[in-house]
């Protein structure tokens, strides 16, 4: 069974940083499109970072420069670093994984996943 579990979410104020970590479960780990995405009140999800593949990232350009996204294929864990976080972060972030699907799909696109976790929510005051 497949099972996407995000942690690491909390409240930070403006220029903070956090650390959010994706535990994955129930399938090889590499080799597949893994993102970040997060939806805030009232707005649709969008993608913040994702691999579209072992190595090539993806990035929003709201978040270029502030965020990077990595991965330890022995852990089967994804993670996202968010540097000088502003108040517009703030959102319910959500980890993504492609396992089906041939082609290429849009790396930042909520339709590319097949897979999503839970959420964790991020909250950054001004």
């Amino acid at each position: 069974q497949v099972q996407l579990v995000e942690s690491g979410g909390g409240s930070v104020q403006a220029g903070g940083s956090l650390r959010l970590s994706c535990a994955t479960s129930g399938y090889t780990f590499r080799g597949y499109y893994m993102g970040w995405f997060r939806q805030a009140p009232g707005k649709e999800r969008e993608g913040v970072a994702a691999f579209d593949g072992d190595v090539s990232t993806k990035y929003a350009d709201s978040v270029k420069g502030r965020f990077t996204i990595s991965k330890d294929n022995a852990k089967n864990t994804l993670y996202l670093q968010m540097n000088d976080l502003k108040p517009e972060d703030t959102a319910m972030y959500y980890c993504a994984a492609r396992l089906w699907g041939t082609g290429w799909v849009p790396p930042l696109g909520r339709y590319s996943y097949n897979y999503w976790g839970q959420g964790t929510q991020v909250t950054v005051s001004s």
